[in-house]
């Protein structure tokens, strides 16, 4: 991992950095960055390996305006299926409409490869600033934030280590306080069903964070059940069955998301559950969509609006080394409440 200070992250690598660091001049240098000219392929992977692991990325604006910014804004989001992102887009539009400053958005479907190929196009154009969701990165992707020469925003988690701005909630944070909830309603037997986490790091540091809560209060996890892909109300109502099917005493459901939350809802109310009597429910990310359903669902705002805001507020006004941390607010719902005793053995 290349680390950089913070006045050499504010300058942006130059030809001559390649050069040095891959031992080829400038002349060899840029044919091998623009594919041009008779290269060998020893010096070829020299010169690649060296501007990847310093963060270099080609500059595609050419002539008088080669050492100029444009007024883009590059947004990089892991999905947009995912209903979370377009309300931190919606922040970001509303403040950089009263400026001359235009978001454009990529998407990395939650791949790190992706997110190094979109990082090193989006940052080629020099845009203005960069808004990046999450904060783990590859090290070639951190490489090239970091010797980006703009305000780069890392938005949804704070739980890390920043390259420059950060706005978010601790994701850690919210899974304990959403554990002391559920245990200060009396449940104790309970299950969680989310998306596999490898990828998915701040459902991971939720998970975390919830289960260092409940073991603090003498519980743990009973039964998990996992998906991959999208989330969908169909996958809720799928797993909560396979997972009740198997462990039928469980009187409390933490999902990783609002979505899956509310199919585990709809299969409680179609077979006959007592909501939140026999059973508990909980998602998270707070969705408005899902304020018709015949029972509001417990769940955590993540402030996402407001994460949005601060992070475009920082890059139209040319900040750096920014922290912003928002308080995730619990939402009871109809579904999160004092448990009534159903079974009497353990």
């Amino acid at each position: 991992m290349t680390d950089h200070s913070p006045d050499e992250a504010r300058r942006p690598l130059t030809l001559r950095d390649v050069s040095e660091a891959s031992g080829v001049s400038e002349m060899t240098v840029s044919r091998v960055l623009r594919n041009r000219g008779d290269v060998s392929q020893a010096t070829r992977a020299k010169v690649l390996e060296a501007a990847r692991s310093l963060g270099y990325v080609p500059n595609k604006i050419a002539g008088a305006l080669a050492s100029s910014r444009v007024n883009l804004v590059a947004v990089i989001i892991p999905s947009l299926s995912n209903m979370v992102f377009p309300e931190v887009m919606t922040g970001i539009s509303e403040v950089l409409d009263d400026t001359d400053l235009q978001p454009v958005v990529g998407v990395t479907n939650y791949r790190p490869e992706q997110e190094e190929k979109v990082l090193y196009e989006m940052l080629s154009w020099r845009p203005s600033g960069v808004i990046i969701a999450g904060i783990e990165h590859s090290d070639a992707s951190r490489a090239m934030l970091a010797s980006a020469g703009i305000p780069v925003v890392e938005i949804m988690d704070t739980d890390g280590r920043p390259i420059d701005s950060v706005v978010g909630i601790s994701h850690r944070r919210a899974g304990r306080e959403m554990a002391k909830a559920i245990v200060k309603g009396g449940y104790t037997k309970i299950g969680f069903l989310g998306t596999k986490m490898p990828l998915d790091h701040r459902a991971r540091k939720r998970f975390e964070g919830f289960t260092e809560a409940l073991a603090k209060a003498g519980l743990e996890v009973h039964d998990q059940e996992f998906y991959s892909g999208g989330s969908a109300l169909s996958k809720g109502r799928e797993m909560t069955a396979a997972l009740l099917e198997r462990s039928p005493k469980l009187d409390f459901l933490y999902f990783s998301n609002d979505m899956i939350g509310a199919g585990g809802l709809l299969y409680c109310r179609d077979t006959g559950i007592d909501v939140p009597g026999r059973m508990g429910l909980a998602g998270f990310n707070g969705i408005d969509l899902l304020d018709g359903l015949p029972q509001k669902l417990a769940t955590m705002d993540a402030g996402r609006l407001d994460t949005g805001r601060a992070a475009a507020r920082i890059i139209a006004e040319g900040r750096h080394g920014e922290r912003i941390e928002l308080t995730p607010r619990l939402e009871f719902g109809d579904t999160l409440g004092r448990k009534t005793v159903f079974d009497a053995e353990d």
